[in-house]
């Protein structure tokens, strides 16, 4: 689950993680009195679940009180990678002297929490790590010792940070209250970026972002209130009411898969011979034909999508019911693309006759099924 850059900070604050004031707005009178209170220069930032806001024009530094409301308006008029601006945190510019990135996440292949440094932190991290990969540092903490954790036991990893002793021992007890953060709150990323030294000294978190695990909301009923559903992929939330998993993509090639693990090999199968899927959608692994109905839906309301497909492999789910549900869609409305199923596993053959005679494009091997929708997809 994302939350807010404002949210974020409020937990920063918490924990003990120095963290500018700021007040979040929806209205530009609202943003014009948090301004004149707080004092300028301001920064005007957009609340949006998505990255790239200062290139988008959602972030802006205000220096005169009569240019906060206008400036605001401008900003909640944005639509930013198709959200749209309603929220705007106002907060006091800061007088930066360094400013470098870090985070705490899990390296699923490490089966470990990794802490990720740069001293080249801002928004250009990204073109940092490709291109210069040798200034990302990693630090791995064993799961068990990070609540626990001391800052102490960070100075060597943020003396490679910061040169000044004083900051490197600030960004070390950040560091351990992040990981404290990490942990009891079940969260999936904790990232600072920019880390900033300001012009007294202190080391500050510009700005803050926290992903939460989905998986252990249940534990979290008060971050669970934090959930801004204006700011979420409709369809995404709509598919886990349904019992889906649906998050959309870029490409041309629909994709209905049974399990996340064969949705995510089918996607690279896809990408391996020249396609690009147009979405991840795992139908979970009951045999209920409705799911394939709504499934369809979801799909289909991508006007990039070229042709879908199918890819199940039959266990708790039958292919037969799987079958019947394709059957359903077709019947209940048009499919305007071509579908390519492969069915194996648990009733296969019951769900291949009752195919039978559709103008549905069989595959016997995920390869097969892949390289056929590459090519009707246009990307092979």
């Amino acid at each position: 689950m994302k939350i807010h850059e404002y949210q974020a900070k409020g937990l920063f604050r918490e924990y003990g993680i120095p963290t500018p004031d700021g007040q979040a707005v929806r209205t530009a009178d609202e943003a014009v009195a948090a301004a004149e209170a707080m004092g300028l220069p301001v920064v005007l930032k957009a609340q949006v679940h998505v990255g790239g806001r200062g290139k988008a024009g959602g972030v802006k530094v205000v220096t005169k009180q009569e240019d906060v409301g206008p400036t605001a308006e401008k900003i909640l008029g944005l639509t930013i990678k198709d959200l749209p601006v309603r929220q705007l945190l106002v907060t006091p510019a800061a007088d930066i002297a360094k400013e470098v990135y870090l985070s705490i996440l899990i390296d699923r292949g490490a089966r470990k929490a990794v802490f990720i440094g740069c001293a080249d932190g801002g928004v250009e991290i990204e073109v940092t790590a490709k291109e210069a990969p040798e200034k990302i540092l990693r630090l791995e903490v064993p799961a068990a010792h990070l609540a626990t954790a001391k800052g102490l036991e960070f100075h060597n990893f943020t003396a490679k940070l910061f040169s000044h002793a004083d900051q490197a021992a600030q960004a070390a007890d950040i560091m351990a209250k992040m990981a404290r953060l990490f942990v009891e709150k079940d969260c999936s990323l904790v990232e600072i970026n920019p880390l900033i030294v300001d012009g007294k000294g202190k080391v500050v978190a510009l700005d803050a972002k926290v992903l939460l695990d989905d998986n252990a909301l249940f534990r979290h009923p008060e971050l669970v209130a934090l959930r801004d559903m204006d700011s979420e992929d409709a369809d995404e939330l709509n598919a886990k009411e349904e019992g889906l998993s649906f998050i959309r993509l870029d490409g041309s090639i629909g994709c209905m898969v049974n399990g996340a693990g064969l949705a995510m090999a089918t996607m690279d199968t896809i990408k391996h011979f020249g396609g690009d899927p147009a979405n991840f959608l795992d139908v979970g692994g009951s045999s209920n034909p409705k799911k394939v109905v709504t499934a369809f839906k979801m799909i289909l309301k991508d006007p990039n999508v070229k042709v879908i497909l199918i890819n199940i492999f039959g266990g708790i789910t039958r292919c037969d019911d799987i079958a019947r549900g394709i059957l359903a869609s077709l019947e209940e409305f048009e499919v305007p693309v071509p579908i390519i199923v492969r069915l194996i596993g648990t009733n296969e053959a019951e769900g291949r006759a009752l195919l039978e005679g559709t103008e549905l494009i069989s595959a016997a091997t995920l390869e097969q099924g892949a390289t056929k929708a590459a090519r009707i997809g246009g990307t092979a």
